[in-house]
């Protein structure tokens, strides 16, 4: 079986439909997913894949879609990249595990300085690996409580931090990521948002007035000595892709360093190049005292990272972080691979070009169409919300019958939003300009028949 996938040819870059989706086989397997599968896993396309290249997927029945969800932001340089390929089939030969803490190896350290070298901040850091997004995140908080020697943890609205316990609490909405799973951990404090498109006050001055009320929530609810870390995501990502107004995460650090309050940017989502920066706050110059990265750091294999200075990720007692798992040397070995593609193919830059013909492309139907109401994002990192055609009453239905066209004509497109009514736009930095135009011209028909 080995020999046969290695003796395949590259999958064409190009959408090409033999069935309907899902096409025979892939219903087939559906069926046996529903039996075999817990019905509390969603499914967002209804095709089931076996190969998948570049920013192209194949179903069962022969089926090529076009990727625009990059698995909700993680193979960011592609699927199956060459890179990291090579990398992980080396890897793989040499050993598949010995835990870093047992037996350590260079994979995990490479990495680590990797990461310390990139993070925004001239200070010196050091990192932990872990398994997902949400393990971090976890790490993260753990380290910065038992730096400060506080408890208080400063979240905000339309937050997505992860599905843990502990990462629930962080979230913000609660359905489908909460409900019925609680009680939750205590001591998370939510402030407000400025989501430009929803706010009531005077857009000129919005960050300051967030600013102002988030200080104010803190310092009469909570007290800032109290406060052991702030958390935000500098473009919120299952909350809608909110993408916050200039200052207000500047003000944010500042304030949290003012305080002593770790000020920690969780950069899963927006990470490794997405918005056309290595990472999203370098685009306000923010250096944050922690950053938290996942999902586009290893090419698709699982593996996340918190980066701190060094005086914070030193302040845990020996054996206080790991994990069996975290830092999986064939991950590793992913990641390092993932970083060269970035690096070696100008794929921030090539970020800011997707990036360019994505806005370009949904500001001319959001003329067309009165049911967006709103065009956001950065890089390659965009989104569009779509309303009740005249208002900014969120408009799931019409959401829903655009998605399911784009899947019938094999586009592959993403949902998110705390109202459940944003398209999100994640395309693999490897796309061509062809294809990615191919695929908006397919949404433009989908909104059209709308």
């Amino acid at each position: 079986m080995t020999s046969s996938l290695q003796a395949q040819d590259p999958l064409p870059q190009s959408r090409h439909i033999v069935t309907a989706i899902p096409g025979p086989k892939s219903a087939e397997a559906i069926a046996r997913r529903k039996e075999a599968v817990s019905a509390g896993l969603g499914m967002a396309f209804p095709a089931v894949i076996t190969r998948a290249d570049g920013a192209i997927m194949e179903d069962l029945d022969g089926n090529r879609i076009i990727d625009l969800g990059s698995g909700i932001g993680v193979v960011t340089v592609g699927n199956s990249h060459p890179r990291v390929v090579s990398r992980v089939q080396e890897a793989v030969k040499a050993f598949t595990h010995t835990n870093f803490t047992t037996a350590p190896y260079l994979g995990y350290i490479e990495v680590c300085e990797a990461l310390n070298d990139l993070t925004p901040g001239k200070f010196k850091k050091k990192s932990v690996l872990q398994n997902s997004g949400a393990e971090a995140v976890e790490n993260a908080i753990k380290i910065a409580r038992h730096y400060t020697k506080r408890q208080a943890i400063v979240v905000f609205e339309h937050a997505y931090h992860g599905r843990t316990n502990l990462t629930m609490a962080l979230t913000a909405k609660n359905m489908p990521y909460k409900e019925g799973f609680g009680p939750f951990a205590n001591e998370i404090y939510r402030m407000p948002m400025p989501y430009a498109y929803r706010w009531n006050g005077n857009a000129a001055t919005m960050a300051a007035d967030a600013l102002d009320d988030v200080m104010h929530k803190i310092e009469k609810e909570i007290g800032a000595d109290n406060v052991a870390a702030i958390i935000i995501e500098p473009i919120q990502g299952e909350g809608g892709f909110i993408v916050p107004p200039k200052g207000f995460l500047s003000g944010l650090s500042k304030y949290a360093t003012q305080h002593g309050i770790v000020f920690i940017a969780d950069e899963v989502q927006t990470g490794f190049a997405r918005t056309g920066n290595y990472f999203a706050v370098e685009d306000e110059g923010v250096e944050p005292d922690m950053i938290v990265t996942a999902k586009g750091i290893a090419g698709g294999l699982p593996l996340a990272a918190v980066t701190a200075r060094a005086e914070i990720m030193d302040s845990s007692h020996v054996g206080g972080l790991g994990g069996t798992y975290g830092g999986n040397p064939i991950a590793c070995a992913a990641a390092l691979g993932a970083m060269e593609a970035i690096r070696e193919e100008k794929l921030v830059e090539r970020a800011r070009e997707i990036g360019a013909i994505l806005h370009s492309a949904l500001t001319a139907m959001a003329a067309k169409y009165p049911v967006i109401g709103d065009v956001r994002g950065r890089g390659a990192m965009q989104a569009i919300e779509i309303v009740m055609a005249g208002s900014k009453e969120p408009n799931p239905a019409a959401m829903a019958s655009v998605i399911k066209y784009c899947q019938q004509q094999g586009v592959l497109i993403l949902t998110a939003g705390t109202y459940g009514n944003v398209i999100r736009f994640l395309p693999p930095l490897v796309i061509s300009d062809e294809l990615l135009k191919e695929a908006l011209a397919i949404l433009d028909q989908a909104l059209a028949a709308l």
